[in-house]
């Protein structure tokens, strides 16, 4: 492991792991993400799961090895691990999945019988199956559940504009299934819900976020996994979360008390210079230093 070094007194250095080996004993949980650190939108990236079945392996220290894979992908969880088979990604890479989608299921249901607009593509729609909803045209709707933009290849927040400012004369409040900006996909960054939901908020409409940073979503990942074993979520300081994006991965995790590990060929890889493949990750110690928050730790990519 070698470590950068700092820029100023203020900071402290942020070491670059050259894999999980030599910080994994230190955990029992690991809290993973899955656009960037799993796969690309495109290829899957065998060593991150590689490294998470090694850790998995490791032999306990009071408690099982456990990986959640924690994703804020507007579907339920069985919809991820149907693309992760598609990818090749072992199953044995984890033990369970959550998602944004699922935690959008929950305040959905918690009003049955509503009248939902979805904002988003069709293949978002599971997210609805089998709840107690109208699905309706945004005039007339209740309560508008943004999963996306329509088209992504195309489309920016700025196309929703009159849409999202007639919501705000009817004060339609809105769930964010994805709070994400964007996201990897084949080595472009394509634009996701959190964009429309920040976009809305700026009019003054009220958002209601499933998934990381927020809370709740840490709470449902540690709950899932201390229900693996019937036992009592691990303590904080014994979760890694790890992930490629700081204003969702990283300031998520820094914001609940646990310990973070920052993937850097993600969203954020041209920022570091790392996108082509066959650059290498120099000193990011001053990039570091420009951020609203920082990892505890930096991997090129997730290995062991």
């Amino acid at each position: 492991m070698t470590e950068t070094p700092a820029r100023s007194a203020a900071s402290r250095p942020v070491p670059t792991l050259d894999g999980l080996a030599g910080i994994a004993e230190r955990y029992d949980l690991i809290l993973c993400d899955v656009w960037g650190v799993l796969h690309d939108g495109t290829n899957a990236h065998p060593g991150a799961s590689d490294a998470l079945m090694r850790f998995r392996a490791l032999p306990e220290a009071g408690r099982p090895r456990r990986v959640v894979l924690v994703s804020n992908a507007p579907r339920p969880w069985a919809g991820v691990q149907a693309i992760l088979d598609g990818f090749g990604v072992p199953r044995a890479a984890y033990d369970a999945i959550l998602t944004s989608g699922d935690l959008t299921r929950s305040l959905i249901a918690a009003h049955p019988g509503e009248r939902l607009h979805h904002l988003g593509p069709e293949r978002d729609a599971t997210i609805f199956d089998g709840l107690d909803v109208k699905l309706v045209d945004v005039a007339a709707a209740d309560r508008v559940v943004c999963t996306g933009l329509f088209d992504d290849t195309c489309e920016t927040a700025e196309d929703y504009r009159a849409t999202l400012e007639a919501m705000r004369a009817r004060a339609v409040p809105m769930i964010c299934a994805n709070p994400d900006l964007v996201v990897e996909r084949r080595g472009e960054l394509v634009p996701c819900a959190g964009l429309i939901a920040e976009a809305y908020e700026g009019l003054g409409g009220a958002v209601t976020y499933a998934g990381k940073p927020h809370r709740p979503v840490y709470e449902a990942a540690l709950t899932l996994a201390g229900g693996l074993d019937g036992r009592v979520p691990p303590e904080p300081a014994r979760v890694l979360a790890v992930g490629d994006a700081l204003r969702t991965d990283i300031a998520g995790a820094a914001a609940y008390g646990i310990p973070s590990l920052l993937v850097a060929r993600g969203i954020h890889a041209e920022e570091l210079g790392v996108s082509a493949a066959h650059a290498s990750l120099g000193d990011i110690a001053d990039w570091l230093d420009r951020q609203a928050v920082r990892p505890d730790a930096v991997i090129e990519r997730l290995v062991w």
